[in-house]
């Protein structure tokens, strides 16, 4: 009887030993798969550097509790300077995180955009000129003023996603179906799309939400209105396809995610960005909006604002209140509700 005891302690030894080495040996790997998630993640001391020179310029923060994040898409990979950001979105979510917004600003839309701090040390010149422009004057510090100043919206952190990360998100997804509503030739492009549902791998989807030219008027606010059909498209995929509950389908996404973010010092870390997505993860789809600052052609080219209504617009964000319905800009009414 002792010599049995003595075995099944022993077995027992062996087992709980494996046990903790198969728990030490996973809990390893789990470790080193997040460090090398949030590693990926490039802090954007530049930005910070020049909007603390500038700190006394910016707008006070109104509602308490209401964040708001400047999403900048970069069309180049590497350190700002020649580029532009062609896709500028503001996600505001709401004090009591019951909803949030997504506010689309026209890369053409004309306005004033201040002196701003520059790499070499120097301060471009104020000026009236497209939006995007800003960010090629002086990387995403001078984006973050210029749309600050425009609307009166502090910005609390800010997010550049480079272009070739999205194509990765897109790929580790497995691709986003998603309906082209007419053919879409685009030059200097070996894709071309026919109409009709269809799934979109990675450099198909970029071409999908950068095209202008080859494809309909050519309007930047025609290419606004696919971006948030594919984001729809894009959340649905996501939530229908069971990638959010399962870990292998998930770290690819994770990864191409996280290896094209560069961000604000708030959000440089995997688990403050999870913080964010947790926060929100309640928001019911049908109390996500999606706007754009509405706008109508100019003589000159670009856009003008619908001054009134994009007030009214920055009002409603800044005092963390209800947007007002039926925003309206020329080429559509571009409020819309994810489904």
């Amino acid at each position: 009887m002792a010599v049995r005891d003595l075995r099944l302690k022993s077995i027992l030894c062996v087992v709980g030993l494996g046990a903790t080495l198969l728990l030490a040996v996973t809990g390893g790997a789990c470790w080193l798969l997040y460090q090398r998630l949030d590693d990926n993640i490039r802090t954007d001391e530049k930005t910070a550097r020049a909007l603390a020179t500038d700190h006394g310029s910016r707008p006070r923060a109104v509602a308490d509790g209401a964040e708001n994040i400047l999403l900048l898409g970069s069309d180049r990979e590497g350190n700002y300077g020649g580029e532009r950001s062609d896709t500028t979105i503001l996600l505001h979510l709401s004090a009591d995180r019951r909803s949030a917004s997504l506010v689309s600003v026209p890369r053409d839309m004309m306005v004033h955009i201040p002196s701003c701090p520059r790499p070499d040390g120097t301060r471009s010149r104020a000026q009236y000129a497209q939006f995007n422009w800003a960010f090629m004057f002086g990387g995403a510090a001078c984006a973050i003023r210029t749309f600050e100043n425009l609307t009166g919206v502090r910005v609390d952190h800010h997010l550049v996603v480079e272009f070739t990360g999205f194509e990765k998100v897109v790929d580790a997804v497995g691709g986003v179906e998603v309906k082209v509503h007419e053919p879409m030739s685009v030059p200097d492009s070996t894709v071309e799309l026919s109409p009709g549902r269809q799934l979109l791998r990675g450099d198909q989807a970029l071409v999908f939400v950068r095209a202008r030219t080859g494809v309909g008027d050519g309007s930047d606010l025609q290419r606004i209105e696919r971006q948030k059909a594919f984001i729809k498209d894009l959340l649905r995929e996501l939530r229908g396809s069971g990638t959010l509950a399962n870990p292998t389908r998930l770290y690819p996404v994770l990864n191409a995610v996280t290896s094209s973010l560069v961000a604000d010092s708030g959000l440089d870390s995997l688990g403050e960005l999870y913080g964010l997505v947790e926060g929100a993860r309640g928001i019911a789809p049908k109390r996500t909006s999606l706007v754009t600052i509405p706008c109508n052609p100019a003589y000159s080219g670009g856009y003008t604002m619908i001054e009134d209504q994009a007030q009214e617009l920055f009002k409603a964000l800044r005092e963390d209140k209800p947007l007002p319905k039926g925003l309206y800009n020329a080429y559509a009414n571009t409020q819309d509700q994810l489904s």
